[in-house]
């Protein structure tokens, strides 16, 4: 008769998903997640078959449902416009600026690290990318409606666009988290949208 857990899953993923976006998942190893986690390596390999590849694809949709929320924040709610737009660059540029920020984005280390080679990892980032792009449009949409932006704008293509520059910030903040240089890379996305 198999012994029962002595851990919880979702605090081991928690713990996984806190080290993978600290260390990436080529510098995190078992012994590491072993740390991390309090949990035995055998423990990690059957509660989680396939272990740490499983555990990070884990880690990714567990930030998916936890994290990313927390950052889109009004981006995500019916009736955003470009005040909430805004209001995500804004909070990337702070999030960047704080020594926890600069981990950057799990979705967007994934996107650097492992994206290429990965097609499950891949997926994940893709779907990050079109839901941003989705809240970033559904918000273009109704600012074009309350004449908030330019007569003529293509909200879709806007919206891939500020996309983009927003995975470009994150990368750029993480090697440099100067306020002027970010805030002048936000600033000027913004002026296509006037």
């Amino acid at each position: 008769m198999p012994r029962p857990r002595e851990f919880e899953p979702e605090q081991v993923l928690e713990a996984a998903m806190r080290r993978f976006w600290e260390r990436g998942y080529r510098a995190t190893s078992i012994e590491d997640l072993v740390k991390a986690t309090g949990v035995k390596p055998g423990s990690i390999y059957s509660a989680f078959p396939g272990g740490k590849r499983t555990l990070f694809l884990k880690s990714l949709e567990r930030y998916s449902k936890l994290v990313v929320p927390q950052k889109l924040g009004e981006l995500d709610a019916p009736g955003a416009s470009v005040a909430e737009v805004r209001g995500y660059f804004d909070g990337l540029v702070r999030d960047l600026l704080s020594p926890e920020g600069r981990q950057g984005c799990l979705l967007v280390n994934t996107a650097i690290e492992n994206a290429a080679e990965d097609d499950e990892a891949a997926a994940v980032v893709r779907g990050h990318l079109a839901r941003l792009e989705h809240c970033m449009t559904r918000a273009l949409e109704t600012a074009a409606r309350r004449g908030e932006v330019r007569t003529g704008l293509d909200p879709a293509g806007a919206a891939r666009l500020l996309v983009a520059t927003a995975q470009g910030l994150m990368v750029v903040g993480k090697a440099n988290p100067d306020e002027a240089v970010l805030r002048a890379i936000v600033d000027n996305a913004f002026t296509s949208l006037a």
